[in-house]
């Protein structure tokens, strides 16, 4: 086995093989990534049985093979190398593969594992794709994404739910004291299919490498997800959880409302919680005619309040929000104005764009005292 590459191109490529990876795994072959170079073409498969990543690279191929070697190991030699051509190369009777700058008398050897020994990767030649626009796609992703639940106890709200509606492309998160909806009606030509929960890492993945431009290819099919686009194929098993009826959980009408400046909210947010309890991550948001008061309670440092201008006309209110729940969807919503939707200080919080955008955030506010 025997071949050349650009090592710029290359690093890029075993970077997205590293974020599929998942350290400290049981079995060592899966720290490692499949190369397979033939037809003056090498393919890079990386997995760690659950989501699965597959790409191409143009090389020129001297002798054809295939061979396993240790990602992250790889990655560090070839981010050591001076920028150019990189020759690879493995004699059939050993176990060691040699990396050398063709420029340069440098040279490393480094451990292989024989492909037989990598785990098979769900192929997607008989899937049925549809195809998305990346944009949308991308913008329901991180509309969402950041509300799933990290408690491993709570499997059923460690995904994101992603259904059709008719014309509209629904996904859908929740922690059980939050939640994040995202439609886009790009679901035109779309047959159904099944609703599928769908881990964060592989949308992390979509989000981080997809292009804004063009189109994504996708496919729900056999408790699998797929994604396709440039050069580029992204799989993933789904969750095996039901989703909770997330619908009860949407008001159907919120009596009152106030609008602030996202940048006014935003920077008034981020010095508040500088004297918050970070066991309780609580903020009281105290609304009056023109006025936006947000005070830390009482914590061992101390307090802190800050005045920002709003639009609301009703009764004085305060309610307890856990600043988080604020501070997340502040950072992925690239709007002028927002607004905040309310019955009563024990009930849901809508916060959404103005205008109201295809995404909404929903908090469960906190006992104020």
């Amino acid at each position: 086995m025997k071949f050349s590459f650009d090592r710029d191109a290359m690093i890029k490529e075993v970077s997205i093989a590293q974020e599929v990876i998942t350290t400290k795994l049981p079995d060592f072959i899966l720290s490692n990534i499949l190369l397979n170079a033939e037809n003056n073409t090498l393919t890079i498969k990386a997995t760690n049985t659950s989501a699965n990543f597959i790409t191409t690279l143009p090389v020129d191929i001297q002798e054809e093979g295939i061979t396993t070697i240790h990602c992250d190991k790889f990655m560090n030699i070839l981010s050591s190398l001076p920028a150019g051509e990189v020759e690879f190369a493995q004699d059939p009777d050993d176990i060691k593969v040699t990396i050398r700058p063709v420029s340069k008398k440098i040279k490393f050897q480094l451990k292989s594992i024989g492909s037989e020994k990598f785990p098979d990767i769900a192929v997607s030649q008989t899937v049925p794709f549809f195809e998305v626009p990346s944009k949308e796609l991308k913008e329901m992703i991180q509309q969402t994404v950041f509300a799933v639940s990290s408690d491993p106890a709570r499997a059923f709200l460690t995904g994101v739910y992603f259904t059709k509606d008719q014309d509209n492309l629904i996904m859908v998160a929740t922690d059980g004291r939050r939640l994040s909806y995202a439609s886009k009606p790009i679901a035109q030509n779309i047959l159904d299919f099944t609703p599928a929960v769908v881990p964060v890492k592989i949308l992390n993945c979509i989000l981080k490498n997809a292009s804004d431009e063009g189109s994504v290819m996708l496919a729900v099919v056999d408790r699998m997800i797929f994604f396709k686009f440039a050069n580029y194929e992204f799989s993933s098993s789904l969750l095996e959880v039901e989703f909770p009826n997330y619908k009860r959980v949407i008001p159907e009408n919120q009596s009152f409302s106030f609008q602030v400046l996202k940048s006014d909210i935003d920077q008034a947010l981020r010095r508040t919680a500088l004297m918050v309890d970070k066991k309780s991550c609580r903020i009281l948001f105290k609304i009056q005619s023109g006025v936006l008061q947000l005070v830390s309670p009482e914590s061992e440092f101390g307090t802190a309040d800050e005045e920002i201008p709003c639009r609301y006309d009703g009764n004085p209110v305060t309610i307890a929000i856990n600043y988080h729940y604020i501070e997340d969807p502040l950072k992925v919503m690239n709007v002028e104005n927002i607004v905040f939707e309310f019955t009563e200080p024990s009930k849901a919080v809508t916060l959404h764009a103005e205008p109201k955008g295809d995404y909404f955030h929903i908090i469960m506010p906190m006992n104020v005292e």
